[in-house]
């Protein structure tokens, strides 16, 4: 990973339906080297997909939910099948493994409360291995999800 790797992934992130040569310009290279670095990058598993960003708020979904849940074990198959029933669940926009009081923090985006209130009761509650729940609502998003911060990739090497 180098400079212009790390100036490819900068670029991309700000925004990624750049033309391979708009990212080039950008970045410094010719068209044919930067779209096989592009390449590698996904190859590597570096760059993961694309994707746009969407208004919550636009699109109906003004409530954000974190969710503390605690399970009673971690090492069996009903630990494996409460991972994949989160992972099915399209209003959970992110999972964490997490320390603390909680096992899993839970990010959840609904419309309303009446809308959290039924995924709480008819679905979050009946997962396997769940324990207790803690939901804590956002009031305010001070700082939407962001770019990755890539600075600590300077001086990486080639």
């Amino acid at each position: 990973m180098d400079d212009i790797d790390r100036r490819i992934l900068a670029s991309l992130q700000r925004s990624a339906r750049l033309t391979n040569v708009e990212l080039a310009a950008e970045v410094g290279l010719s068209p044919s080297p930067c779209l096989r670095r592009v390449g590698l990058l996904e190859k590597a598993g570096v760059i993961v997909g694309y994707h746009a960003s969407l208004d919550r708020i636009g699109l109906g979904l003004g409530l954000t939910v974190f969710v503390g849940i605690k399970v009673e074990r971690h090492q069996d198959e009903a630990a494996e099948a409460f991972r994949k029933a989160v992972r099915a669940l399209p209003e959970v926009v992110a999972c964490h493994l997490v320390s603390g009081e909680a096992d899993f923090l839970l990010q959840v985006v609904v419309p309303d409360l009446a809308a959290y209130e039924r995924l709480l009761l008819q679905t979050l509650l009946k997962l396997p291995g769940v324990r207790d729940i803690r939901s804590n609502f956002a009031i305010q998003t001070v700082k939407e999800q962001a770019s990755l911060p890539l600075d600590h990739l300077r001086g990486a090497g080639a």
